[in-house]
C-alpha cells in the first residue's frame, strides 16, 4: 500500500514546457520538511469532501488529479465574478432565488404552524393596532385641542392631513429600508419614532410643535403596515398565508375600537389633568394621546424577543443565522404540540448569489460624519434602485394595476369616512337651525338676565337698564336692536353677534364679547373693561358622544367582513375577493342617496365599511405575494404611500361638498370603486404561488 501511494504522488507531477509542475490541490509535497511529531500524526487522518467540510478520524488519501480538475472547474466561476457580466450574475441569482423559494416553502411546512406563529401574530398585531389608532387620534382630540391651541378651520384641516402626509413618506422610506436593513430592525425603528413623538406631542403647548410631532409620529407609524405584512408572511406556508394575513388585518379594526372607547371614557373628563401657572395646561385629551401610544410601546417591547425574518437573512447570504431561527421555529412548534423529540431535518439551505456587496468603511477613513454620510447615501441609493426595479418590465404592469386599485380604493374609502361624520354634523346643524326662536320688537327694561340664551334671533328690540350677569349666549344674534344703560358682567358667548345695533352708555366687564362680534354697530359712550383672556375664536359645540359612537360602530362593522374574508381568502382567491368587494361597495354607495337622516347615514356607513374591508385584506395579501423577498416591503411601501396620497385627496375633495350636494361624492366614490374593481380582475392570482 505504501508503494502504491508513493507512485500516485509521483504521477501527480506533470511535465510541461520542460518543467515539472505540481498540481494545485492544496497539499504540500516538499521533501525537506522535518519528521512529524507523534501528536501531529492525527492530521493525516483528516480529509475533505466537496464542500470542504473536515471529518476527523476518516482517512481519504490524496485526491486523484481528475477529482482536482473537477473541483477547480466548480470553483472557477466564484473566483472571477468581478470579470463576469452583471446580467449573468443576476440570472444566476434569480435561478438561486427560485430554488430557494421552493425549498423554503418545504422548510416552513416542516416547521409547522403553531405557537411561534401565534406569538408573532399578536406581537405584530399590536403594531398594526397602533397604525389603526393613529388614524383616529387627531379626529378625536380636535374638538378639545382647538380650544386649548386656538385653532382656526385651516389649522384644523392641516392637522388632519399632516398625519397622512407623514404616513405616506414613512411607508415609502421605511418600507424600502426594511428590504436592506431587515424587517425586525426597521419595524423597531418605526415603532420607536411613533412612540417617542406621540408621547412628546401630548406635552407640547404650541400648535407648530404639536403639528411637527404628529407629522413625525405619522412618519414612524407609516412604516409599520408594509413591514408587518412582509415580516409575518415570511413565517407562513402557502396554505396558511391568505387566511392568517387576513386575521392579522383584524387588529386595525381593534385599533379603531380601542381609540373610540378610550376617547369616550377619557376626553369628556376635562378635569383629568393639571395646570402649571396660567400658561401650561395638561387636559384630558392629552391623557388620551398618551393612552393611544400604549399599543405601540407594547409591540416595541415584545418585538425585542422575536427573531429576524429567516427569509430575509437567506436573501442577504446569512445562512447560519437563518438556519438557527428556522430551527427555533420548528422546536417551539413541536414542543407546543407535545412532540419535542421531532428533529429538524434541514442541514443546508440554498442562498442566492450575492451581487451587491456592502463594504464596511474602516474607522480610519475620513471623519465620523463622512463615514455616516457615505453609509446613508449608499443605503438610500439601494432603496431607490429597489423602487425603480418595481417598474422594470417584469413587474411594471402589475405595479401599475395595483397602484390604480390601491389609489381608487383609498380615494373612495377615506373620502367617504370623512364625509359621513361631516354629513351627520350637517344634519344636526339643520335640525338645530330649524328650532331657532325669533323675537321681534321686544322691549325689556330693568331686568336681570342670569341664564343661558340659546339658538335665538332678536330683531328690532329695545333693552334699557338691563343687566346681563354670569350668563352665556349660545348661537344668539341681535339685529337692529337698542341697548341703553345696560351692564354686562362675566358673560361668555359662542357664535353670538350684534348686527347694526345701537349701544349707548353700556359697560362690558369681564366678557368675551370682543370687537369682531359687533358688526356695523354704533357704540356711544360704551366701555369695555377687563376683557376675558384667551382665544377669540368661536368653536362649534360638537356632540362628542355621537362622534365616538359613529367611529366605534364604523370600526365594529368590519368584523363580519374580516371573518368572511379570512375564511374565504384561500378558497375563492385574492382577485375575486378584491373585485367582488369593490363592486359591492360601489352598490352600497348608491344607497347613500336615500340617507337623509343621522341614523340612515350611520347605517350606510356601517354597511359600506363592512363591504369594503374584504378588498383591503385581499390587497394586502396579493401585494405581499406578487413581489420577491428583496423587493417586497419596498413595493408594499410604494403602494401604501400612494394609498395615503389618495386619502389626502379624498378628504379634501369630499369634505368640500358637504352641505352643497351629495351627487358628486357618491358618483365619484362609486365610479372609482367600479373602475378599480374591474381592473383588479386582470391581476394574476397568487394563492398557489410560493413566496419568491
Amino acid at each position: 500500500d505504501g508503494y502504491r501511494n508513493t507512485n500516485q504522488v509521483s504521477d501527480d507531477y506533470r511535465y510541461q514546457d520542460g518543467n515539472y509542475e505540481a498540481p494545485n490541490d492544496g497539499y504540500y509535497r516538499g521533501g525537506e520538511e522535518p519528521a512529524q511529531e507523534e501528536d501531529a500524526q492525527s492530521d493525516v487522518t483528516e480529509g475533505h469532501d466537496e464542500d470542504d467540510e473536515v471529518y476527523e478520524g476518516e482517512y481519504q488519501g490524496i485526491p486523484h488529479p481528475d477529482d482536482i480538475k473537477e473541483k477547480q472547474k466548480k470553483r472557477g466561476p466564484a473566483m472571477d465574478d468581478e470579470y463576469r457580466d452583471r446580467a449573468d450574475l443576476m440570472a444566476e441569482r434569480m435561478e438561486d432565488e427560485e430554488q430557494l423559494a421552493h425549498q423554503y416553502e418545504n422548510i416552513i411546512e416542516e416547521c409547522g404552524h403553531g405557537r411561534f406563529q401565534w406569538t408573532l401574530f399578536f406581537v405584530l398585531g399590536l403594531a398594526l393596532m397602533a397604525d389603526g389608532v393613529e388614524v383616529f387620534v387627531v379626529g378625536f382630540v380636535l374638538p378639545s385641542a382647538e380650544k386649548d391651541m386656538c385653532l382656526s378651520s385651516s389649522n384644523k384641516g392641516m392637522l388632519g392631513l399632516i398625519v397622512y402626509l407623514g404616513m405616506m413618506v414613512g411607508a415609502v422610506l421605511l418600507g424600502g429600508l426594511a428590504d436592506k436593513l431587515g424587517r425586525k430592525q426597521c419595524l423597531i425603528i418605526s415603532l420607536a419614532i411613533n412612540a417617542a413623538f406621540a408621547f412628546l406631542s401630548s406635552f407640547v403647548q404650541g400648535y407648530g410643535f404639536f403639528l411637527f410631532c404628529r407629522l413625525i409620529s405619522g412618519l414612524g407609524i407609516g412604516g409599520t403596515l408594509p413591514i408587518v405584512f412582509a415580516y409575518f408572511s415570511e413565517f407562513l406556508s402557502r396554505e396558511k398565508r391568505g387566511e392568517h394575513l387576513s386575521w392579522l388585518c383584524m387588529f386595525w379594526m381593534i385599533g379603531g375600537i380601542y381609540a373610540s372607547a378610550m376617547a369616550w371614557s377619557i376626553i369628556p373628563h376635562y378635569g383629568w389633568g393639571f395646570s402649571m401657572g396660567t400658561k401650561y395646561h395638561f387636559h384630558s385629551w392629552r391623557v388620551f394621546v398618551l393612552v393611544c401610544a400604549l399599543p405601540c410601546i407594547a409591540s416595541l417591547v415584545a418585538l425585542k424577543f422575536m427573531p429576524e425574518s429567516p427569509r430575509f437573512l437567506l436573501e442577504i447570504g446569512k445562512h447560519d443565522e437563518a438556519w438557527m431561527i428556522l430551527k427555533q421555529v420548528h422546536d417551539t412548534n413541536m414542543r407546543a404540540k407535545g412532540e419535542p423529540e421531532r428533529v429538524f431535518t434541514v442541514s443546508y439551505i440554498k442562498t442566492p448569489k450575492q451581487v451587491d456587496e456592502f463594504i464596511e468603511i474602516q474607522s480610519s477613513t475620513g471623519t465620523w460624519y463622512q463615514r455616516w454620510l457615505v453609509r446613508i447615501t449608499t443605503t438610500l441609493k439601494q432603496v431607490w434602485d429597489n423602487v425603480l426595479y418595481c417598474l422594470t418590465a417584469q413587474y411594471r404592469m402589475n405595479t401599475l394595476m395595483l397602484a390604480v386599485v390601491w389609489f381608487t380604493m383609498a380615494l373612495s374609502y377615506y373620502g367617504l369616512i370623512v364625509w359621513f361624520p361631516d354629513m351627520i354634523r350637517y344634519f344636526q346643524d339643520e335640525a338645530y337651525e330649524s328650532r331657532v326662536k325669533i323675537f321681534d320688537e321686544e322691549e325689556v327694561s330693568h331686568f336681570t338676565f342670569n341664564f343661558t340664551l340659546e339658538n335665538q334671533i332678536h330683531r328690532n328690540g329695545e333693552y334699557r337698564n338691563d343687566k346681563f350677569i354670569g350668563m352665556k349666549f349660545k348661537e344668539v344674534k341681535f339685529e337692529d336692536s337698542l341697548f341703553e344703560d345696560c351692564y354686562f358682567e362675566d358673560v361668555r358667548s359662542s357664535e353670538t353677534f350684534f348686527e347694526n345695533c345701537t349701544i349707548i352708555s353700556t359697560v362690558f366687564y369681564n366678557t368675551d364679547l370682543y370687537e369682531h362680534k359687533f358688526i356695523d354697530c354704533r357704540l356711544i359712550n360704551t366701555t369695555f373693561m377687563n376683557e376675558k383672556e384667551g382665544c377669540h375664536i368661536d368653536f362649534e359645540e360638537d356632540n362628542d358622544f355621537l362622534i365616538y359612537l359613529v367611529s366605534f360602530l364604523g370600526s365594529l362593522s368590519v368584523l363580519p367582513g374580516n371573518i368572511i374574508s379570512a375564511l374565504l381568502m384561500d378558497k375563492i382567491g385574492r382577485i375575486k375577493m378584491i373585485g367582488g368587494s369593490m363592486l359591492i361597495s360601489a352598490v352600497c354607495c348608491f344607497f347613500l342617496f336615500f340617507g337623509n337622516s343621522e341614523s340612515a347615514m350611520i347605517g350606510w356607513q356601517c354597511l359600506f365599511c363592512g363591504a369594503s374591508i374584504a378588498a383591503w385584506n385581499a390587497l394586502d395579501v396579493i401585494t405581499v405575494e406578487l413581489y420577491p423577498t428583496d423587493k417586497r416591503a419596498t413595493a408594499f411601501g410604494i403602494l401604501n404611500g400612494l394609498c395615503k396620497f389618495g386619502a389626502i385627496l379624498g378628504n379634501s375633495i369630499f369634505s368640500s361638498f358637504v352641505g352643497i350636494t351629495k351627487v358628486v361624492p357618491i358618483l365619484l366614490a362609486s365610479s372609482a370603486l367600479v373602475g378599480g374593481g374591474l381592473l383588479a380582475l386582470r391581476l394574476p392570482e397568487t394563492r398557489e404561488q410560493v413566496l419568491m
